[in-house]
């Protein structure tokens, strides 16, 4: 699939460091929602209330078990890593009483990148994850479902910064800064 649609997409992250401005100069729209999954519901929602786009593209820092530091992973398929309601029978991540699928999932868009299952969850993960999760944010799986109950398209792409382990902390912060690059160089190929 590809994702070449007639106006640019409104670009989703969380933090102004993991973009560097550069996607700004670039003349794209760039909307900063914050950390978590509810600051990101809560600000991607009320931006679609106010003006409805066709394409959300989110791009943001994520660690990974399985993949290494500097990588771009797109992600297709979103879980929430942190809910746990299996005391009441429900799968872990399964939102109890909520009729959407609780693997969002959705078209792939870059072909030419490695894909991932992404978890997100509210908290920064610094060791093992408690579901399958190729990628670990805080942000992606709200994004999606926002996007999935609007019938908005949605892409993410993640840069890896550290490797969700007892050094993810200062990994992050070493690594964030370089993310801005190369979601720029992705975005100039795509767009």
């Amino acid at each position: 699939m590809n994702m070449r649609p007639k106006k640019l997409p409104l670009i989703v992250m969380a933090l102004p460091s993991e973009g560097g401005n550069h996607l700004e100069k670039l003349g794209a729209e760039v909307l900063y929602c914050g950390v978590g999954k509810v600051n990101a519901a809560y600000t991607l929602t009320r931006r679609l209330q106010r003006e409805r786009v066709s394409h959300v593209l989110n791009f943001g820092s994520a660690g990974s078990h399985r993949f290494t530091k500097g990588s771009l992973i797109a992600a297709d398929q979103f879980v929430q890593r942190d809910m746990d309601v299996r005391g009441l029978g429900f799968a872990m991540g399964e939102t109890p009483f909520d009729y959407t699928d609780h693997i969002i999932k959705f078209p792939r868009v870059f072909e030419h990148l490695p894909h991932g299952v992404c978890g997100s969850g509210d908290s920064f993960l610094q060791g093992i994850c408690p579901m399958s999760s190729d990628i670990i944010d805080m942000e992606a799986y709200a994004l999606a479902k926002v996007c999935t109950l609007e019938s908005v398209t949605f892409a993410c792409v993640k840069y890896i910064t550290d490797d969700a382990n007892a050094k993810a902390s200062d990994d992050w912060q070493t690594n964030v800064t370089q993310a801005g690059q190369a979601f720029e160089e992705l975005f100039k190929s795509v767009f």
